[in-house]
């Protein structure tokens, strides 16, 4: 059973970001000020063209950057020579994430994915970064089959289902049939990967599925993105820990 010491205090999403003080999410900025308020922290990661896992949350360097393009079309050292936009860090590794946590809060990693397999060497690049860390770290995706990747190579690092009610409008129905996101909504895909939370989105909250995944097989939930009052109270009745941004909790 996991450790609900991972789900014990709120979570930072995408680290204690904050534009107006030059705090870029998944900066290593905005996660020293997560550790620093003893937040647990959530980033995501993309692979680089080297395989190697860069703390970012888009596919593509637009939104972030001055640059353009795929972020897997540039190498690790490329990616880590451009400056977030807003701010004055630079595009992390996860290795450099590890280093400035070193333990002392709770860490999940959710490993970005457009429903499509993810390159081997990648997902075996970072399971070779978990199993080298110290410290308290989970990983989770949307996709349950990254889930069923990951099982197979880091047993023993607790894994998560991300997870809403998919509708017919927003960013996945261009890549998920109908049939798809039914199951999606409902967890049917879960089993194979045997994870050990879930992360539900909280505007949807509570569910049918939700609610016996929580009170009666006694797994972890976790929310996202908690953002108002109302999104407060939402997680605090219907979720172990919520994932926020934008004030603190």
């Amino acid at each position: 059973m996991v450790n609900r010491d991972l789900f014990a205090r709120p979570i930072a999403h995408r680290g204690l970001h904050a534009p107006k003080a030059g705090r870029v999410e998944n900066s290593l900025s905005a996660f020293r000020a997560a550790v620093e308020r003893g937040y647990a922290i959530e980033c995501d990661i993309q692979p680089a063209a080297d395989y190697v896992p860069m703390v970012f949350h888009d596919d593509r360097l637009e939104r972030l950057t001055n640059q353009s393009g795929p972020v897997a079309d540039r190498t690790s050292g490329e990616l880590a020579s451009l400056t977030l936009s807003g701010g004055r860090d630079r595009i992390p590794r996860l290795s450099d994430l590890f280093d400035v946590v070193a333990g002392r809060v709770p860490l999940i990693v959710e490993i970005k994915s457009a429903w499509a397999a993810l390159p081997a060497r990648y997902l075996d690049e970072v399971a070779g970064r978990l199993h080298a860390y110290h410290g308290p770290v989970a990983v989770m995706s949307f996709d349950p089959a990254v889930m069923v990747e990951m099982r197979a190579r880091a047993p023993e690092i607790p894994r998560g289902i991300v997870s809403g009610v998919y509708r017919d409008t927003g960013w996945w129905s261009d890549v998920l049939d109908a049939d798809r996101r039914e199951r999606l909504t409902h967890l049917l895909e879960s089993a194979d990967a045997a994870p050990d939370f879930y992360s539900y989105h909280v505007k949807d909250l509570p569910t049918p599925v939700t609610r016996y995944v929580r009170e009666v097989q006694r797994i972890p939930l976790i929310s996202w993105t908690v953002r108002t009052p109302e999104d407060r109270a939402i997680a605090a009745r219907w979720s172990d820990a919520p994932t926020f941004e934008g004030y603190e909790p």
